[in-house]
């Protein structure tokens, strides 16, 4: 049996922010429609949904994702299937790779991934509370850890042992702005400098509020086809060329090292080596930086640095260097809800390599490498993208 190739056919995605006047549903909808008309095809066409959500059933007392978008986006009445894909802040990605399988198995031809999340429903200690979730309730955060605090944790002990200067994790934020700047669904499209990131206001020694992803509501989604399905049709496409997944101890003291990310490591080895390609042939990454450490953290364990030599890549990670990173403006710029990060990571890789991504086009791109994690690394999911 030949395994199906599967392709990217339409992409779409909501602004992402604090979306006051838009619901769960409303985000989702939006999205959806807007990939099923750039894929040129109709919601009947569809044979799966995918719904990604990380915290819907806490923060907005909903349950039950996938079957709402159906309804709402039209397709409940085709009786197509629609399943909830929840792994953290990993959700995007693992919906992703789900859909992949599904139709490389030759189970399905076409089929949607949505993801949605909308935080600004609850704020204050409440939503850091739900955000610590994702965490060990138990070991980590029933003892005061968060999100935040064990990356400080993680960002000291780094600067610590590789002699790290404070200036060069802030780096990974000033680009993110740059490029967000150029991305009209941004969030946060002001340019900053080094220096307002160290005077910005701390969170936890030594991360400050610009070293921080934001809180945000948002949605993309992408419609995935299989080859046949493509050239029956006519339709364009990118290809997602290979797909990983790998797991880590959900704790972070349970970790041999706190600052290396262990199933970002092997994801990433797994989807160089499935898509036959060198890292040399990686035209720019998306990363999930939702604090400035895991940027250079991510940049070195999956494959492009040394284990603490990730600053010495800062100089080629703007737009225009040999390693582009987070084009999109990643998790700090670009916006971070949770369900749909991931998932617009695709959005931004559709963009790029159709040529269509306007002043932050990376040119020449070829392939890819989309990187997804949830909490403190404890799942990773990898793919690369392209011809």
């Amino acid at each position: 049996m030949v395994l199906s190739e599967v392709y990217i056919i339409g992409a779409g995605e909501t602004k992402f922010g604090e979306l006051w006047d838009k619901s769960l549903r409303d985000l989702a909808v939006e999205a959806g429609l807007e990939a099923i008309k750039e894929a040129n095809i109709y919601s009947r066409d569809l044979q799966m949904l995918y719904a990604s959500n990380s915290l819907a059933g806490t923060i907005n007392e909903q349950s039950n994702i996938a079957a709402l978008a159906a309804d709402f986006s039209g397709i409940a009445e085709t009786h197509v299937p629609a399943v909830r894909v929840e792994a953290s802040t990993a959700s995007g990605g693992a919906a992703v790779r789900e859909a992949y399988l599904a139709i490389k198995s030759g189970e399905y031809d076409v089929v949607m991934v949505g993801g949605v999340e909308k935080m600004t429903d609850i704020y204050g200690s409440e939503i850091i509370d739900v955000q610590s979730s994702i965490l060990d309730r138990e070991w980590e955060s029933f003892n005061g850890a968060t999100p935040a605090a064990l990356a400080a944790i993680t960002a000291r002990r780094y600067m610590h042992d590789f002699k790290v200067p404070r200036e060069d994790l802030a780096m990974i934020a000033v680009n993110d702005h740059a490029n967000a700047s150029m991305n009209p669904d941004a969030q946060y499209r002001n340019k900053i400098t080094v220096d307002q990131v160290l005077k910005s206001d701390p969170v936890a020694e030594p991360l400050n509020v610009f070293d921080c992803s934001p809180i945000s509501d948002g949605a993309s989604a992408i419609i995935l086809a299989s080859d046949e399905y493509r050239k029956k049709n006519r339709l364009d496409g990118i290809r997602i060329v290979s797909s990983a997944m790998s797991e880590d101890y959900l704790a972070l003291h349970s970790r041999k090292s706190i600052y290396t990310l262990e199933s970002a490591r092997i994801a990433a080895k797994q989807a160089i080596d499935r898509a036959g390609i060198k890292k040399n042939d990686v035209s720019f990454l998306e990363l999930n930086d939702s604090y400035s450490i895991y940027g250079l953290l991510e940049l070195e364990d999956l494959g492009f640095a040394e284990k603490g030599k990730g600053n010495e890549l800062l100089g080629e990670i703007k737009l225009g260097g040999s390693l582009p990173v987070n084009p999109s403006g990643g998790l700090k710029a670009k916006g971070n809800p949770l369900g749909a990060t991931g998932v617009s990571q695709f959005y931004e890789a559709y963009l790029q390599l159709k040529g269509k991504a306007g002043q932050r086009q990376v040119k020449g791109a070829r392939y890819g490498m989309l990187h997804n994690m949830a909490g403190t690394g404890a799942t990773s999911v990898v793919h690369i993208v392209g011809e």
